[in-house]
């Protein structure tokens, strides 16, 4: 697909799509608001020289003086990870473009953007979902999903989010989703969020297969890939359990809610475990990046 006006993509990654080679996009919300500097630029310096050194080209997807941009420079990555940037979802591409602002982008946004760039493979820590609570509020990132034929390699769900409505609303929406080499469907967090995902592949070249299914029939939908973090790097499933029932009360008592509430949620999930949830999340999104340079790898050479 031909870039949109006003996408900025980077030649390195223009000329990879033009030859067939393969490209993972990365989303920027992590550098600008998910990891504390400077773990934020390390962290995403590291996971692009990851893929680079399998013959994968990385596109961290962000905005930059307005500019919605796949494939940022190492000048703007730092840039975006030192200034005061703003979060972007789809609603908010056009305000922050007409603006001018940086800003990182969000699943849904750089789903968006990546497929526009004609990017087939997508790596993030964890996709949002329905929150807990039974109140009507639900991610941007389903119905993105439900629309953008993108291959999305995660940690299942936030944990933070009532992972079994999650589940059902990606079913809802004809999302589909496999499990990387697992039968349950990871917590982010945990390998196990305690839901069982609906298929189970085995590798890289199976996934390329149902992603070449999924053009074939034309499906305008997104495939997850649910790839659970490492057991030894998980945070501990009894401190996790505990320690989020607690978040989820203190939000209540103090009236946090909308799109305060999962920043509140992770905070408090980071500052009660001592940095053990940062670290589950840093091993996840590392594992991810790894499972979809192998998958880009395979849906290239297919």
């Amino acid at each position: 697909m031909r870039p949109g006006a006003g996408l900025r993509v980077a030649v390195e990654v223009a000329e990879a799509l033009a030859a067939g080679r393969p490209v993972v996009a990365l989303e920027s919300a992590i550098i600008t608001h998910g990891l504390p500097a400077p773990d934020n630029l390390e962290v995403a310096t590291a996971l692009e020289a990851r893929l680079r050194s399998t013959g994968v080209v990385p596109a961290t997807v962000g905005i930059v003086g307005g500019v919605p941009t796949v494939g940022l420079s190492a000048d703007e990555l730092a840039l975006l990870a030192t200034a005061t940037a703003g979060k972007a979802s789809v609603r908010d591409l056009p305000v922050v473009a007409a603006r001018g602002s940086h800003a990182g982008t969000t699943v849904a946004a750089t789903a968006t953007l990546a497929h526009q760039a004609g990017i087939a493979v997508f790596a993030t820590g964890g996709i949002g979902g329905v929150h807990r609570g039974g109140g009507y509020d639900e991610s941007a990132d389903i119905p993105c999903l439900a629309r953008t034929p993108i291959t999305v390699v995660c940690a299942g769900a936030k944990s933070i989010l009532d992972i079994a409505a999650t589940l059902e609303r990606l079913e809802t929406s004809g999302v589909t989703v496999i499990g990387y080499r697992t039968t349950r469907f990871p917590g982010f967090y945990v390998t196990d969020s305690g839901q069982p995902v609906p298929a189970t592949v085995g590798g890289p070249e199976e996934v390329a297969a149902i992603m070449a299914a999924a053009a074939g029939l034309g499906l305008p939908g997104a495939i997850i890939v649910a790839n659970p973090v490492p057991v030894a790097a998980q945070l501990d499933p009894a401190t996790h359990e505990r320690v989020i029932a607690l978040a989820v009360r203190a939000a209540d008592e103090e009236g946090i809610s909308g799109p305060a509430l999962t920043p509140y949620l992770l905070a408090y999930l980071q500052r009660e475990t001592g940095g053990a949830s940062l670290a589950a999340n840093v091993a996840a999104v590392h594992h991810n990046v790894a499972v979809a340079g192998s998958i880009a790898l395979a849906w290239a050479a297919g």
